[in-house]
């Protein structure tokens, strides 16, 4: 059997316009960044990555035009630890151990595995391991800051008559009242028998969230959604020993080793893990198990608008809650959109990881980006062809770290 090799990197930029301009405490929206890279095989695959953001699309993908695509070109794509290995230890190791490097490197890394996936001649969820055919779905298309009052009751009751029983709405706003407010009108118009998620996204300090954790309780809130700035493990660890709703967060922390730390001091219970945050699925599963073997909730936040998530939940989750959030964003510039009903998403089979996009989505909303392509015969006449940006050894050697730099030298 030949050796397959990667022949060509591609990579460009879609904006996907929102069917509703929506604002949380952060950001108000009105559309979908999504860069995407494009994996070409010697075998006449393409396996194919994104993510998706609202500003900074451009610096992902330059990351992996500049540093990224010259370490892949003739490489095994089946190598996929051995890959992701090199990338996180090459140069941009020094800059990049969370953000733009961080989600580049996720967004080979899934390529790759959708590569693994179509090699396998299996959907990405079988090849992981095929726990689940069906997911719950939590309803987070919703309850956005910039609603008035009447429009938020009528928003959080449709989605609950579309057939969600868990739904999320945000809070964080500049007057915690009005979002007590906001949350006491919403329960009583779902009623006590919908699980209501609320989501602060950073906003909060810590002497709000702890004024405010006895008020959510009472309201019967199924999670409390990232109520402190995402690096303050010991205030979350804090808060979670004094609050009787669990606390979610994921979306903003990057790397393994940092939601080791959250787990180790109970700082969080629901991980919500996101696959184009951390460094894609490889760091994803070893995140996800971890999680797991301490009994927290697997349920990752939908920075892939599900599309990615459904096969990774599906192939290892735990059997409650076998669950992902539904945020319907950009699904028009995907092949196969995730197909959910009333709430439940059934797992496609088509072989792959459902990240393939549409032929015809660069001119729908490429806004006129023409894109980078990285080929053998390009790489042949650069400057990384002799070796200027070669990813180094994983790690030196300990002769080498304790080596004087004199010695090194010779």
């Amino acid at each position: 059997m030949t050796q397959p090799k990667i022949e060509r990197v591609e990579t460009y930029l879609l904006w996907v316009p929102l069917s509703r301009p929506v604002a949380d405490s952060i950001y108000y929206r009105t559309h979908w960044h999504v860069p995407v890279v494009e994996i070409y095989t010697s075998e006449g695959l393409v396996g194919t990555g994104y993510s998706g953001l609202w500003a900074g699309e451009d610096l992902l993908s330059q990351t992996i035009e500049r540093y990224i695509a010259p370490l892949l070109i003739g490489r095994d794509p089946r190598d996929i630890h051995k890959l992701w290995t090199d990338i996180y230890w090459s140069p941009l190791h020094w800059v990049g151990r969370a953000g733009v490097a961080h989600m580049a490197l996720s967004m080979v890394d899934v390529a790759l595995w959708d590569l693994a996936a179509q090699r396998a001649e299996l959907p990405l969820w079988r090849l992981l391991g095929a726990r689940h055919s069906q997911l719950q779905t939590y309803n987070t298309d919703g309850g956005w800051l910039n609603f008035d009052l009447n429009t938020l009751i009528e928003d959080m009751s449709g989605m609950v008559e579309a057939g969600w029983n868990r739904v999320k709405m945000k809070i964080g706003g500049p007057d915690p009242l009005i979002d007590l407010r906001r949350m006491k009108e919403v329960r009583q118009a779902l009623g006590w028998d919908i699980t209501l998620m609320v989501d602060v996204n950073q906003k909060w300090d810590r002497i709000t969230a702890q004024l405010m954790a006895p008020r959510l309780s009472e309201l019967g809130i199924g999670w409390l959604e990232e109520p402190l700035h995402p690096d303050d493990i010991i205030g979350h660890a804090q808060l979670a020993a004094n609050c009787s709703v669990p606390i979610a967060l994921g979306e903003n922390v990057y790397n393994l080793e940092t939601f080791a730390a959250f787990i180790e001091m109970k700082a969080v219970d629901i991980v919500q893990v996101d696959v184009t945050r951390v460094a894609g699925i490889t760091e994803w599963l070893r995140i996800a198990h971890l999680a797991q073997s301490q009994s927290n909730w697997v349920v990752p936040h939908a920075g892939d608008m599900c599309q990615i998530h459904q096969h990774l939940v599906a192939g290892i989750g735990a059997d409650k809650p076998a669950m992902i959030e539904y945020l319907p964003w950009a699904t028009e510039i995907f092949e196969e959109p995730v197909k959910v009903e009333r709430g439940i998403l059934t797992l496609p089979e088509t072989p792959g990881a459902s990240s393939r996009i549409r032929s015809d989505a660069r001119a729908r909303f490429g806004n006129g980006d023409s894109g980078f392509t990285m080929s053998v015969a390009k790489m042949a006449g650069s400057a990384y062809a002799a070796g200027v940006n070669q990813a180094p050894d994983p790690k030196p050697s300990s002769s080498d770290m304790f080596r004087p730099p004199s010695d090194k030298a010779q």
